[in-house]
């Protein structure tokens, strides 16, 4: 029996008519591919353009994720109820009268794990905050929810960790409150921090001032806060020498602005909840642009690439508490990575990708095999209770 197959029909592009194509199959399908990719990245765009919708009844865990239906929650409820052009941007903070004003809750299991606790997270969480406006960080609020029965030797410990993270990052803990629920409603303490930060510079970051050309870069090794807690919890049988990367970035983003003119420095964001990829498919969307990463470039320690593997995690979705990106102008990216690695929490800082126009509104990664593959916004809930 023969091999061959009819070849495949075309039209004529003066009639329109249909006429034999005489090439052999393989050329006459090549535009395949092409015409088939061109369909999923409408359909991926139609999609993002749907109102978002919460169609659950009930909040579960992947609502706080960070992911799309943290982002689905936000602009159907929240956003809905409480929009304003303060708010509208959904940086990291509010930018008002020269100040930064930003807030976080810490709800992390268990609440002390290698690298610090619940207290010093809490505090660096807020700090990076308004590190990531631009802003220099001043005075902190500090709310806790106890649980009845929790034990006064481990929230001195929390505080300790709390007041030596403020010293460290020049910052005053100078209001707060305490509340006490029953035994069994709560989960020993949820701290809340609230900051104010000053904007020394005239800043202009935004998730939408990316533009084509733009370096990609991410201050060190990501992951490893996310893989360190999921560690900590004793669920899984597995072994790694890890620490959570837990800083206040305000170390590195003072002299990284510093070095760089004004307005090279588009966009700063601490990859926390969904990690590097969500924090960047925001980019995308915003600034109506692609993300083009290269994974070979990406910095990821051997044990947290390992352990992510073992659980089928992509490290580009886990949380870090003391990296951030950064995207700057391309003649930019040598000074900023300069004034990222003459810091000890930069010292690994790398270029890992680059902005394009096209697709807008996409990431996506150039892998080690030489295919390039899609990286959406994080879905579902892989490591709950992080932060």
């Amino acid at each position: 029996m023969s091999d061959e197959r009819p070849p495949a029909a075309v039209r004529d592009e003066r009639t329109g008519a249909a006429v034999r194509d005489e090439r052999p199959r393989a050329e006459a399908v090549r535009e395949v591919p092409g015409d088939r990719e061109a369909q999923v990245l409408e359909r991926i765009e139609r999609a993002r353009h749907r109102k978002a919708r919460v169609r659950e009844e009930y909040i579960n865990l992947s609502h706080g994720a960070g992911g799309k239906a943290t982002h689905n929650l936000i602009e159907a409820v929240f956003m809905e109820a409480f929009r304003n052009p303060l708010l509208e941007p959904l940086e990291d903070g509010a930018t008002v009268n020269g100040l930064a004003f930003s807030t976080d809750s810490f709800v992390v299991t268990p609440l002390f794990f290698p690298g610090g606790n619940i207290g010093d997270l809490a505090v660096n969480g807020t700090v990076n905050d308004l590190a990531m406006c631009g802003a220099r960080p001043r005075h902190l609020s500090a709310g806790f929810i106890l649980e009845e029965g929790f034990p006064i030797a481990d929230l001195r410990r929390i505080t300790e960790a709390m007041a030596t993270a403020a010293e460290r990052a020049g910052v005053n803990i100078v209001t707060g409150d305490t509340k006490v629920v029953q035994r069994g409603k709560g989960d020993g303490c949820y701290i809340n921090t609230t900051g104010i930060g000053v904007l020394d510079r005239d800043s202009t970051l935004s998730v939408s001032a990316a533009q084509p050309g733009d370096v990609v870069i991410v201050s060190g090794p990501i992951g490893e806060h996310g893989i360190t807690i999921m560690l900590a919890r004793g669920e899984l049988d597995i072994e790694a020498d890890l620490t959570s990367d837990t800083a206040p970035l305000s170390e590195l983003t003072a002299p990284l602005l510093d070095a760089c003119p004004h307005g090279r420095v588009r966009f700063l964001r601490d990859a926390t909840r969904g990690g590097v990829a969500t924090i960047l498919n925001e980019l995308a969307e915003a600034s109506k642009v692609s993300v083009v990463l290269e994974e070979n470039a990406i910095p990821v320690r051997t044990a947290v690439r390992g352990a992510c593997e073992l659980l089928g995690i992509d490290p580009l979705y886990v949380a870090c508490e003391g990296r951030m990106v950064a995207v700057v102008a391309e003649p930019a990216a040598d000074a900023a990575l300069a004034a990222l690695r003459s810091h000890p929490l930069g010292a690994e800082a790398a270029v890992i990708g680059r902005v394009g126009a096209d697709p807008p509104g996409l990431v996506l990664l150039r892998t080690a095999f030489g295919g390039t593959r899609i990286v959406d916004v994080l879905v579902g809930d892989p490591l709950p209770r992080i932060c």
